[in-house]
């Protein structure tokens, strides 16, 4: 996937699909700010999403192909661009009560995950 569009489509219909309706804005909003902002990080690069529903809330993840970075000061300049792109992303889940985070994706995958948790 590397369109924002196909992600909050695809996300919106699951949800309503499911009765999962109450979900729809966040999710899709969540879905577009992650695949753009993942999209630039990792240009050209297929993304993966996954859409969950589990123990009374919607999990989301966005995993890429991030080339990891040997240099730590260059890994850490790199999770900074990414966090301070999801700004917005932040407040729409931390409004709803919700978490979210970016993590390197472990061994034998390869890339960065990044993922959002609305509690219901």
């Amino acid at each position: 996937m590397r369109s924002a569009f196909v992600g909050r489509t695809a996300v919106a219909a699951a949800l309503e699909a499911n009765g999962l309706a109450p979900y729809v804005w966040p999710a899709t909003y969540a879905v577009a700010e992650l695949v753009a902002v993942t999209a630039r990080m990792s240009p050209g690069r297929e993304l993966y999403v996954s859409l969950r529903h589990r123990s009374d809330a919607i999990r989301l993840l966005v995993w890429d192909r991030h080339p990891h970075h040997g240099d730590r000061d260059l890994a850490t300049l790199c999770e900074t661009r990414r966090r301070r792109a999801l700004w917005l992303l932040a407040a729409v889940v931390d409004d709803w009560g919700g978490e979210w985070g970016v993590c390197e994706a472990q061994p034998p995958q390869l890339g960065i995950k990044s993922w959002v948790m609305l509690p219901r």
